[in-house]
C-alpha cells in the first residue's frame, strides 16, 4: 500500500514538534513543570482571540509541551498519558518527591523494559519517568 502522505517519493511528514497538554491554569502548571519537574520555559505568547501560547520542554531538546486551558484528560489508573525519559529513575523519584510531587506507588516500578515512577501534575494529568534497560534505553 502506498503511503497518503508521500509527495513526489518523500514523505512530507517531518516530526511531532508539540502536543497540547490541556490544564486548568496556566500559570500554577508553568510553575509546576518548570520548578518542581525542571523543563524549561520555551514559548509564551498571546493568541488573538483567547488564551496565551505556552510551552515548555527538555532542555536540549526541540520537542515542547503546550500548557493549554481545558479540561484534563483522564486516564486509568496505572497508565501514564506522558512519559519523560530520564539517565536515573531512583535520582529523579528521590529529587521529585523531595519537591512534594506525590506518586502512586510509594516506590519505582520494575518492568521487563525497565523502570517507572508514576504521578499526577495538579490537574490529575498522569506522567511518569521513566529509565529504559538493555534495547529500551533510549
Amino acid at each position: 500500500m502506498e503511503n497518503s502522505m508521500a509527495v513526489t517519493g518523500k514523505t512530507m511528514l517531518k516530526k511531532v514538534v508539540y502536543v497540547a497538554l490541556l490544564v486548568s491554569d496556566q500559570d500554577k502548571a508553568l510553575d509546576f513543570y518548570t520548578n518542581v519537574i525542571g523543563l524549561e520555559k520555551r514559548g509564551d505568547y498571546p493568541t488573538p482571540d483567547g488564551p496565551r501560547f505556552l510551552t515548555v520542554g527538555v532542555k536540549g531538546q526541540d520537542f515542547e509541551l503546550v500548557l493549554w486551558p481545558g479540561t484534563p484528560g483522564r486516564a486509568n489508573p496505572g497508565s501514564a498519558v506522558y512519559t519523560i525519559e530520564v539517565e536515573n529513575c531512583r535520582m529523579a523519584f528521590e529529587t521529585l518527591k523531595s519537591r512534594g510531587v506525590k506518586f502512586e506507588a510509594p516506590d519505582i516500578l520494575e518492568f521487563p523494559w525497565g523502570y517507572a515512577a508514576r504521578f499526577q501534575d495538579p490537574d490529575g494529568n498522569l506522567l511518569q519517568v521513566r529509565e529504559g534497560r538493555g534495547a529500551f534505553r533510549r
